[in-house]
């Protein structure tokens, strides 16, 4: 009994991620793995970065990586995107194991299922939709890079659509310049195209996957949180494309300013791709793109981030204050108040450590504030993307990068309820005294 509640559903996450970085990072400190050898700090981000499905990189991995070092990377992003739960009771159904309660409950609360019946039909579900977009995308990424690369562009289409799927922005094609992602390829359509799918899909998550698969395009009977799931990526891929094309990339011909402007505001969803160089973008550009990359994808996705519903929660209690109503509404549905304290609780530790991350290494590099706030966003929303300065920090500030993206892919009430929360819920109130706010 003490070991099944030591090993509860958040230690069991953190475990297993741990469990993975450590493994990669070991993988990749062969010599077999890169060009040049890794020391250990270099490995573990790596690593981190990989199992995260974060994208950040301290070696460009189109030319240091060796093809084992690749596979490795490729690896962990898919067990790191599905999640490191769902992998393992998939091995466990494979070999014909018999799933316990405790491994169900786990699951459940891996991928932000709202029940435990069911939830060996859903992983299976989770796994075949998933492996079945990826090739899809494969397939349709074969076409624009075997027609460039010949037949080594069937590995960099299979490659490159795990990446996308889960979110990861790793990409493997070798460039004139390096870390340069996918600016070759800013109008090509197929590549845009297939690289957007990937992404919106695997971050809309796995359970308004499910709603798909049941309601079709009845949109009515779908859960309260796919409808805001699927309403604010809606919102958060469209609005900030209209504000790239107007005050951002004005030097680029229109066809591609609206091509740079779409795919860039797909790639804050937690992607990490880029198909222009963000030397160019202004302070208000930056902090735009901050603010989405924080928000991120779905729960129960292949996206990072504080997720669409944390943030869409906090906006619905807000409107209920100007409301002057007594709970938080949406769609038709109250939600109840310990989501909205959830809620505040994920919002309040994300700025706080992404703030508190970007002071820090600001101080310790003498960057910019603005440019380490950019970093810390995409590390802890598990984005990948970058103003450039990545490859040059010192030991201590990739530690701190560690560190944000491994909480952004496990979660930051998952670490605090591992470690801090050991007791039941404590139902006692104490009297109550109101203070006066605003």
């Amino acid at each position: 009994m003490k070991n099944r509640k030591f090993f509860s559903s958040e230690r069991t996450v953190i475990f297993g991620f741990s469990a993975l970085i450590l493994l990669g990072a070991m993988l990749l400190m062969l010599p077999i793995s890169s060009n040049g050898g890794m020391g250990f700090i270099d490995a573990l981000f790596t690593a981190t970065s990989s199992s995260c499905v974060t994208g950040l990189v301290v070696k460009d991995t189109a030319t240091y990586f060796t093809v084992f070092g690749k596979i490795v990377i490729m690896l962990m992003i898919q067990i790191g995107g599905m999640g490191v739960v769902t992998m393992a009771v998939l091995a466990a159904i494979i070999s014909g194991r018999r799933i316990g309660l405790n491994q169900r409950s786990i699951m459940q609360n891996s991928i932000s299922a709202p029940k435990i019946g069911g939830i060996i039909k859903l992983t299976g579900f989770i796994v075949k939709v998933s492996l079945s977009i990826e090739f899809l995308g494969a397939a349709a990424l074969c076409f624009p890079f075997c027609k460039s690369f010949g037949i080594k562009g069937v590995w960099y289409a299979v490659f490159h659509s795990v990446s996308a799927f889960c979110n990861a922005g790793f990409d493997i094609i070798d460039k004139k310049q390096p870390f340069s992602s996918f600016c070759e390829y800013s109008t090509e359509p197929v590549i845009n195209v297939t690289f957007m799918l990937l992404i919106i899909i695997g971050g809309i998550g796995f359970m308004t996957w499910d709603d798909i698969k049941n309601h079709k395009f009845r949109l009515r009977r779908y859960s309260l949180q796919s409808k805001v799931v699927l309403t604010v990526t809606a919102i958060l891929v469209f609005l900030p494309a209209i504000f790239f094309f107007l005050f951002e990339f004005a030097d680029l011909p229109t066809v591609k300013r609206i091509w740079v402007s779409l795919f860039q505001s797909v790639t804050l969803r937690t992607a990490g791709f880029n198909t222009v160089s963000f030397d160019k973008l202004s302070d208000s550009g930056k902090l735009i793109m901050i603010a989405i990359m924080l928000v991120g994808g779905a729960p129960g996705s292949t996206a990072g981030g504080m997720k669409v519903t944390t943030v869409a929660v906090m906006f619905f209690s807000v409107m209920s204050v100007f409301k002057r109503k007594n709970s938080a509404e949406a769609f038709g549905r109250r939600i109840p108040d310990s989501v909205i304290k959830n809620a505040a609780a994920i919002f309040f530790l994300y700025l706080t450590l992404f703030v508190t991350g970007a002071v820090v290494i600001s101080m310790v590099e003498s960057l910019p504030l603005i440019d380490c706030l950019f970093e810390t966003s995409s590390a802890i929303a598990t984005v990948g993307l970058t103003v450039g300065i990545t490859s040059s920090l010192s030991a201590i500030s990739k530690i701190i990068l560690i560190a944000l993206m491994f909480l952004g892919r496990v979660g930051g009430l998952t670490i605090v309820f591992a470690t801090v929360s050991g007791g039941d819920v404590d139902t006692k109130k104490l009297p109550q005294e109101k203070i006066t706010v605003g």
